[in-house]
């Protein structure tokens, strides 16, 4: 077993052994770019050693003999105390990408005796100094685990004695006493510094190792989708100095702009500098443009590089140089991070170029960002500090003050003043103040919480789950972290990232444009599968058929009935007591389920519109049991008050996920099925005589049963007969019993829509609206690879799923299937659902983008 190779001595052993930093070092010294030689130290020995808890056998030895041929190559000597000493820096590089996730040393092997022998041999003891001084601060905070705050604070009071504003002001004599500082601060911390150069390199090889496994890493793994099995290789490479002075420096340069795509190198740049510097801000670089004016030579030079890298990768690069004494150099190149929109932009553009296909193009870009593109965002260059993270719910930002409950929320709304409805989790009750906000925060919830999964389908900003919320409702304030705030406080959220802010932040808009779609385009002739909306408005309606939609895959009727005009409409039809109290409040809920068919049907007129029997518990549309229990033992209780307190407390459930909801509602009260069929069969009889094309379809939520189907179908007939008028009817598949009996159920229906949401929860044994309280911990100590919630488990719904999908369309070859859970507009998910051959997926509005073009995606895989 090898476990290090020399970069000339790398090609073409791939980046999984490599990992990506050495693949590119292997790479770029085949194709002859300016790289100091060095060596990678394998993924495969990141993972014997992180396995063994020790360095595999004969690791070392491979290491002394690179060394060896490095002291060669360069003729320096690695420890030396004569002449210039060989240093190195040590560098983490996975196979994925992971910016700023591992450890870097820099100018290890670097001695006392090597700093003066370095100053003499150079000239310039504030250079030996000052690489001296960063090799102890890193190799303190990496390999000794101290805290950066010690040395900053040294660092600090070393420029205040000295009488220097900046680092760079200090002389050679300030930075021999500051490594002094910094040598006592170790010892005093029980550590020591060792002198000895292999002492320094086994320490940080061992210190990039156990990086991996660090908090960050693992996060950022897991909010990725990386595996925790890959390994990091580490890469041992020849120093070569941006901070000689001013004909040397140090720069990142991109092949196209990150932020937007446009084609044209893009960077900074810092004279006498090293790396770090730029990285953690210590001064200000330049824009690698002033280099065209400066350095015209260097800059066409990099340029050049610039140029060179991109064709050969056939992607946008991000690179690293360093400039020593004029001569520049290489020190990494890798794929560049980069927006959505300019993800967007430079997959079409490249393809254009004749650089990539149009099929790779949309494999190059991730479905899951393109909501992203179509909402206002936090612009990063001019936010401040978050004061607090959630789960990113629902994308964009929003800025707006802080209310506290649905009420407050309408009655500043109608003011003219934007709001952000702040609560402990949502409810139904909330929804006019949801539909007012711009956008949403939470305590608690899920993604797929109610909060999220509302905010998603009304393209509302949200985070939800933030762990550092907590609110005091008779105080009307509220706590973020250590900050307090008050009703009435300006907050900014980021629905993208799920960071909170005090305060107004700048905003950029968010928009389509031409690039997405042309890229989307490029997608139609690829996608196999339909792509639908979930909308239970005219307006999220139209907007999803801007967006592209086919059609809606889920109205929602419950939530018409959740405006003002309307609740007491419902709340009349729970307590009727006599036959015509219950008639005259179905009369009036059927004129309005009617006027909101007719916009849906209108607005998709041509398209497939599937429209969900009521689903929730009928106590949701009743006020809280807490809140009537409080008034009646405050003696508060109001007249008509007393038989609505007595009708919640005997709708009341322990779990309604599970209890009077769904079909059971509906064959306990068919008036309510009778009322919601006419209105829809009225809403199409009325647009079929204006000579349009309405094509509603029924839909039965939470069967678990054939009899609950053949029940419900009863009822439902009779109305069609009584129209002379009949649609297709369906049923929800999101019990699993419904999906271990789909070769009873199919026969007797047109279609199946699994809806995910509750199969997922009744999978599972939780609910996500509670999830939080163990999602995240699950999550980083991976007992859950992905929050399920948010995408589709394969190993068990996955399976559900292909059961039903095989012996329903067994007993049924013409039944049509589709899935309108929240996974419908999530990218993995929606590659399931392709592979499991279904019909068509429905997500909010906005994610129709992404099920767009992850259906695509998942036909050129397939």
């Amino acid at each position: 077993m090898t476990w290090v190779y020399a970069f000339q001595d790398a090609q073409d052993l791939g980046r999984e052994l490599l990992g990506g930093k050495g693949y590119a070092l292997a790479e770029m010294v085949r194709l002859g770019f300016p790289v100091p030689p060095g060596f990678t130290l394998t993924t495969g020995a990141c993972r014997a050693y992180l396995e063994r808890g020790a360095f595999p056998e004969g690791l070392w030895d491979e290491v002394r003999e690179q060394v060896t041929q490095l002291e060669e190559a360069t003729g320096k000597r690695f420890g030396g105390s004569e002449g210039l000493p060989l240093l190195v820096s040590v560098r983490s590089g996975a196979p994925v990408s992971m910016p700023g996730m591992m450890d870097t040393i820099l100018n290890l092997g670097l001695t006392l005796e090597g700093v003066r022998a370095l100053a003499e041999e150079t000239g310039n003891p504030r250079f030996a100094w000052d690489s001296y001084r960063r090799l102890v601060q890193m190799y303190g905070e990496v390999v000794l685990g101290l805290a950066p705050e010690g040395f900053k604070r040294l660092l600090e009071r070393a420029k205040v004695l000295a009488g220097a504003e900046r680092d760079v002001d200090l002389t050679a004599t300030d930075l021999q006493g500051l490594v002094d500082d910094y040598l006592q601060y170790i010892k005093d911390q029980g550590q020591n510094f060792p002198n000895d150069p292999w002492l320094q390199l086994e320490g940080a090889v061992r210190a990039v190792f156990d990086s991996w496994n660090n908090p960050r890493a693992r996060t950022y793994r897991r909010l990725y989708g990386i595996p925790d099995d890959l390994g990091t290789a580490v890469n041992v490479q020849a120093m070569v100095f941006g901070n000689l002075g001013d004909d040397s420096g140090t720069g990142v340069g991109f092949t196209r702009n990150p932020a937007t795509g446009e084609r044209g190198l893009y960077g900074e740049y810092l004279k006498n500098a090293q790396g770090e510097d730029v990285v953690a801000g210590i001064r200000t670089p330049q824009p690698l443009e002033r280099l065209r004016e400066s350095d015209p030579e260097l800059y066409r030079e990099v340029a050049d590089v610039a140029e060179r890298l991109e064709a050969h990768f056939r992607e946008m690069q991000d690179f690293e140089f360093t400039v020593e004494r004029g001569r520049l150099y290489l020190l990494q190149t890798r794929t560049g991070k980069r927006t959505p929109a300019a993800a967007v932009r430079i997959a079409v553009e490249m393809a254009e170029e004749g650089v990539i296909s149009r099929e790779e193009a949309l494999l190059r870009v991730d479905a899951n960002a393109l909501p992203g593109l179509l909402r206002a965002r936090i612009d990063p260059d001019r936010a401040s500090e978050p004061v607090a993270e959630g789960l990113p719910a629902s994308p964009g930002a929003a800025v707006g003050h802080a209310v506290l409950d649905a009420e407050t929320a309408e009655s500043w709304a109608g003011r003219g003043l934007p709001v952000v409805l702040v609560r402990p989790e949502t409810t139904p009750e909330d929804i006019s103040g949801m539909y007012i906000a711009r956008g949403i925060l939470t305590a608690r919830g899920g993604m797929t919480s109610h909060a999220a999964v509302v905010a998603r389908g009304m393209g509302v900003p949200a985070v939800v789950g933030v762990a550092a919320l907590s609110l005091n409702l008779e105080e009307r304030s509220f706590r973020l972290g250590d900050r307090n705030f008050k009703e009435g406080d300006l907050i900014s959220l980021d629905g993208a990232t799920g960071k909170v802010f005090a305060g107004e932040v700048a905003l950029s808009e968010g928009e389509s444009g031409a690039y997405l779609q042309r890229l989307l385009e490029w997608a139609e002739p690829h996608r196999k599968l339909g792509a639908r909306a979930n909308a239970d408005t005219p307006a999220d309606a139209r907007r999803a058929r801007e967006l592209g939609a086919e059609g809606i895959g889920l109205v929602r009727t419950e939530h018409m009935f959740f405006d003002p005009e309307r609740m007491p409409w419902v709340r009349a039809l729970i307590l009727a007591e006599t036959e015509r109290e219950e008639r005259e409040a179905l009369d009036r809920l059927f004129a309005f389920q009617r006027a909101d068919f007719m916009g849906l049907l209108e607005a998709m007129d041509g398209l497939a519109v599937t429209v969900r029997l009521l689903d929730p518990p009928l106590h949701e549309f009743l006020p809280p049991l807490v809140e009537l229990e409080r008034k009646e033992a405050a003696g508060e209780l109001a007249p008509g008050e007393v038989k609505v307190l007595a009708q919640v407390r005997r709708l009341h459930e322990a779990n309604p996920m599970l209890g009077f909801r769904g079909v059971r509602l509906l064959l306990v009260r068919p008036e309510i099925l009778r009322m919601q069929t006419a209105a829809l069969l009225s809403a199409t009889r009325a647009l079929q005589e204006q000579g349009k094309d309405p094509l509603p379809e029924l839909m039965i939520p939470l069967v678990s049963t054939p009899e609950e189907v053949e029940q419900t179908l009863a009822v439902v007939r009779e109305v069609f007969a009584e129209f002379d008028l009949s649609l297709p009817v369906g049923t929800m598949i999101e019990t699993p019993r419904a999906a271990l009996l789909a070769r009873e159920i199919a026969p007797l229906v047109d279609f199946f829509s699994f809806g995910t949401n509750d199969l997922t929860q009744l999978t599972y044994g939780i609910s996500r609206d509670d999830a939080g309280h163990f999602l995240p911990h699950y999550l980083d100590a991976r007992t859950f690879a992905h929050d399920p919630t948010e995408r589709l488990d394969e190993a068990a719904v996955g399976r559900l799923l292909e059961i039903a999908v095989r012996e329903g369309r067994a007993a049924n070859p013409n039944l049509k299937l589709g899935l309108c859970g929240e996974h419908g507009g999530e990218a993995h998910s929606v590659r399931l659902a392709h592979g499991l051959g279904l019909d068509y997926v429905s997500a909010s509005p906005f994610r129709v983008l992404t099920a767009r073009l992850a259906a695509a995606q998942a036909a050129l895989h397939s």
